[in-house]
């Protein structure tokens, strides 16, 4: 009998928590290796080029995230469209979990000097993390129906900070900074970030089901044949999904400004700010928190209020936060002239991170629950895959764009890119008619889906 996307059946509670604790366990990579402490590691240990202000570690680090995000780009529809046809999302999942385990727990024999190793190990590593971004968001729509799809969603985002937390605390406590003097002990980031990654997700392989069944091949077919025509005739019926294509242009202006403050922000903190140890780990665990506030809360906003205008909302904070962290030393010296305080550049960086936390994880979920609610099920990894292709594109666009320009102007005047970003991005967005892309996933699944 056919089924609407409205009939889908919530999942069990323990599968829904299964699905989350991927974002729950792929964050100690995210945050460990791209973010917080092995970006400064490589940038000013590995690399170390002090005397130029950094600019060729920082470049080659844009270099090696955008590379791993263009591999993704080539290959992220092509297996979207394989899992759906073939049913294995859960094995193209864990093939792309084993991957990133194995090359970042090798991050531990990067030595200063080595840059050559860090570059390769941190293009697979993070190719096999981001091309699982995608696998694990095409199980959303098989969660529950479109009502639900913001609270799942939300929830997801905001167990993964959640995870940022249980996985920094380690490294806080023992491991200690990313610095020269202590790498010894810090070199440990990556097999600690590796371990936490093994164990974490044991519950989605455990619980989550594999949702559709396996279609058979055709005569002399195969199943990357069948993926690639597969994404050809998705192509062809793409004006009938026309907001899904504006809002994925969206995306990836939305997305190149994330990416540049995902792997910058802690460039940033250490070389512009200059910032304390200490306010360091307090920025790390503030982000964390209020992101994962931001990311559960928005979730159940947008099943509220729509998933278009909630996503707005979050880019919006998005371009008021980085204008802050352009501005921070102007702020400062004003607050302190207004109210005859004396604050650091860095307490004021850092009440900064509150607006940009909230804004992470929900601006993040947004897109993602965007993407199910105009998806067709049987699309769903196929779509999720382009969606992953817009995202990894943006990467690649927006990293190696600010690379550039913070070669040329330094690092804190190439921070006004991410705002522009952002707000092309808002722009774009004002043309996606939600409920016109929702009933176009709705029309094509009651027309050519049995439930």
């Amino acid at each position: 009998m056919l089924r609407t996307r409205k009939e889908t059946p919530r999942a069990s509670k323990k599968e829904i928590f299964g699905w989350a604790m991927f974002d729950f366990a792929n964050q100690s990579y995210t945050l460990l290796i791209i973010t917080v402490i092995f970006p400064v590691l490589f940038t000013t240990v590995i690399v170390g080029d002090a005397q130029d202000d950094y600019r060729l570690g920082n470049l080659l680090w844009s270099v090696a995230l955008a590379v791993s995000y263009f591999i993704v780009v080539l290959s992220g529809p092509v297996f979207g469209a394989i899992m759906d046809f073939s049913a294995m999302k859960k094995r193209f999942l864990f093939y792309s979990y084993a991957l990133t385990v194995v090359s970042t727990a090798l991050l531990y024999f990067v030595e200063p000097g080595l840059v050559v190793l860090g570059v390769i190990l941190i293009i697979i590593s993070n190719f096999a993390y981001a091309i699982g971004e995608n696998f694990i968001a095409a199980f959303l729509p098989s969660l529950g129906p479109p009502a639900d799809m913001g609270k799942i969603s939300g929830f997801g985002w905001a167990l993964g900070y959640v995870g940022g937390l249980f996985s920094a605390g380690f490294v806080i406590l023992y491991l200690g900074e990313p610095t020269g003097d202590n790498f010894d002990t810090i070199r440990w980031v990556g097999p600690w970030a590796a371990l936490f990654f093994l164990v974490a997700a044991i519950p989605t392989f455990a619980w989550v089901r594999e949702p559709g069944l396996r279609q058979e091949l055709p005569a002399g077919e195969t199943f990357v044949s069948m993926g690639f025509k597969r994404l050809g005739e998705t192509l062809r019926e793409l004006p009938r999904f026309r907001d899904l294509g504006i809002f994925l242009i969206s995306v990836f202006f939305a997305m190149a400004a994330i990416y540049i403050v995902v792997s910058f922000a802690f460039i940033y903190g250490d070389q512009v700010v200059q910032w304390d140890e200490s306010v360091r780990v307090l920025m790390f665990v503030v982000v964390q928190v209020t992101a994962a506030a931001g990311a559960f809360l928005f979730g159940v906003i947008q099943d509220r209020i729509g998933a278009r205008l909630t996503y707005n909302l979050t880019l919006g904070l998005w371009f008021l936060g980085v204008l802050g962290i352009w501005a921070v030393t102007d702020i400062t010296v004003w607050l302190n002239s207004q109210l005859g305080t004396s604050f650091e550049d860095q307490y004021v960086f850092l009440w900064i991170g509150v607006v940009a936390g909230l804004s992470l994880g929900s601006s993040q979920s947004a897109s993602r629950a965007m993407v199910g609610l105009f998806s067709p099920e049987q699309k769903a990894a196929e779509f999720f895959g382009f969606w992953g292709l817009s995202n990894k594109v943006a990467g690649v666009f927006g990293i190696i764009g600010l690379g550039l320009l913070q070669a040329e102007f330094g690092l804190q005047q190439s921070v006004l890119f991410c705002a522009f970003l952002f707000l092309v991005a808002i722009v774009i967005c004002l043309f996606v008619n939600q409920e016109r892309g929702e009933m176009a996933a709705d029309d094509y699944h009651e027309q050519n889906y049995i439930g």
